[in-house]
Parts: structure tokens; C-alpha cells; sequence
């Protein structure tokens, strides 16, 4: 199975600055995702450490398997996704020590990170940024947002439709380095030949729909030109906020029989 990976993001049409950051590791088949919080530089400052500790402590992990975790291991759990809820953990700690004391200098970022090994998928996320799966012409949203309107949808509070115009959609209920210690949610699953992955922040998901990015999708073969027409569309409708998204797509690791034959003939 081959991995085909486009990355985009943009400062929106209304913020000055750009708080989201991503990194897309390919030597790791890893994709990390971070929508920063604080304002001013200090969401840029949260987002960009996320995402580089995520990304320096499974590749550290991969020299060095000896490396520390920052977790109670959870037995349900492979050991690489063990070891990503490690590298968030890590990331919310060092994010809340940067923050210091001092209540001007609060900061957090939201995280959403995937590890490929082979078909396996370990997923780890905290806050509203999100992980979509599109298989077989169906998106499915794999996370759960850790947001105020988030939660009380899932009470019966709000109505989902009630819920997308909520004044309180910016409020989340659990980020990195708002407290010394952050419960992260841990997923896994298969990964297909043909499914395509959705990471994106909420400048998306609040511009644009499910349908049309599903649309999008589908009908957008490159994963690159993919991702750049995800934040062309929610710019054009309205660019509220930062947005940015990385789309993998698992392809098939053969071009058919010509493609096999040439390979064995070499």
C-alpha cells in the first residue's frame, strides 16, 4: 500500500496571524495537526510546539525504543499508539511550562496526530480539531470534539443544528496546557487500500460541510490539490479563522499487472 500525502493551511480572511501548524513526517508515516490558542503570538507559539515535540519524540522513540514514556501504558493499545499518547502528554507538559503562572501568558493548542504502520492506524487527538475517514464514498468523523457545544449535543442539551450557530463553539472542555495534565483520547483502526484521511482544523469544519468535503474528496484525485481546494472553499466562504488540513490517501501499492511484471522484470 502506498501513502500519498498534501498538506495546506492559510491565515483565513478575518485573523492576522496564522495559529495553526502541521508537520507531515514522512520518514514515520506521521501526520500531527495543531489549532493554537492565546492570541496575539501566543497560539502560533503553542501550535508550533505541538507539533514539534510530537514529531521529535516518536522519531527519538524510533532511535532509541528505550526512550521514556510519559504514559501509564494502556494494554488495549499497540505500542506505537502508546507511544504517540506519550508524545502528546509530553507536548501538553512542555506547552503548560512554557505558559509559566502568569495568567497573561495562558496559552493551549489543539492536537490531532496519526501513525501509519502499514494498515494500522493509532490515532490520538485533544480538543476540536479533527480526524475524518472517507470510505467507499462515505466520510465518517473518527474524533469526538472537546468542546462546550460538543458535549452538550452529546447530552441532548443542544441540537447538532443548534450547536453550529452556538456563540460558544470556540470553547473547549479539555486542550493542551491548560492544566499540568490533559486526558487525550487514543484510537485505532485499519486502513484500506482506497481510504483517504481528513486532519483539519476548525477553520474548516465551521466553513465548510461534511458533504462538500467529502465532495471535495472524491472528486479531487491529488491528495495535494485536494487539501489546497479544502481551504480555497472555506476562505471563500468566509475565512472566519486559520485553517489547514492534511489529506492521506492510502493507494494501491501496485499499477496492475503491467506495473508487477515490469517491477519483477528489473
Amino acid at each position: 500500500m502506498r501513502i500519498e500525502v498534501g498538506g495546506n493551511t492559510h491565515v483565513g480572511r478575518v485573523r492576522q496571524n496564522n495559529e495553526d501548524a502541521f508537520q507531515i513526517e514522512r520518514s514515520l508515516n506521521l501526520y500531527v495537526l495543531s489549532d493554537g490558542i492565546g492570541g496575539e503570538e501566543q497560539g502560533e507559539v503553542a501550535s508550533a510546539l505541538a507539533v514539534d515535540t510530537v514529531v521529535r519524540h516518536c522519531l527519538e522513540s524510533e532511535n532509541h525504543r528505550a526512550a521514556p514514556l510519559f504514559v501509564e501504558p494502556r494494554p488495549d493499545l499497540s505500542e506505537r499508539t502508546n507511544r504517540l499518547m506519550s508524545a502528546v502528554t509530553l507536548a501538553n507538559r512542555k506547552i503548560f511550562e512554557a505558559a509559566g503562572s502568569q495568567t497573561e501568558h495562558r496559552m493551549g493548542a489543539t492536537i490531532v496526530a496519526v501513525w501509519l504502520q502499514g494498515e494500522r492506524l493509532s490515532l490520538v487527538h485533544v480538543g476540536d480539531s479533527r480526524a475524518y475517514l472517507l470510505r467507499g464514498g462515505s466520510l465518517e468523523q473518527l474524533t469526538s470534539d472537546h468542546s462546550l457545544v460538543a458535549e452538550q449535543v452529546r447530552r441532548g442539551v443542544l441540537t447538532p443544528q443548534e450547536a453550529e450557530t452556538s456563540e460558544l463553539q470556540s470553547v473547549l472542555i479539555r486542550a493542551l496546557g491548560s492544566e499540568d495534565r490533559v486526558e487525550a483520547d487514543a484510537d485505532e483502526h485499519l486502513l484500506l487500500e482506497g481510504d483517504t484521511l481528513l486532519l483539519c482544523s476548525d477553520g474548516l469544519t465551521r466553513m465548510v460541510t461534511d458533504p462538500e468535503i467529502a465532495s471535495t474528496l472524491l472528486t479531487i484525485e491529488s491528495a495535494q490539490l485536494a487539501a489546497e481546494h479544502l481551504v480555497e472553499l472555506a476562505n471563500d466562504y468566509g475565512g472566519h479563522d486559520n485553517v489547514t488540513v492534511i489529506v492521506i490517501r492510502a493507494l494501491s501499492g501496485s499499477t496492475g499487472l503491467f506495473g508487477r511484471l515490469r517491477r519483477w522484470g528489473k
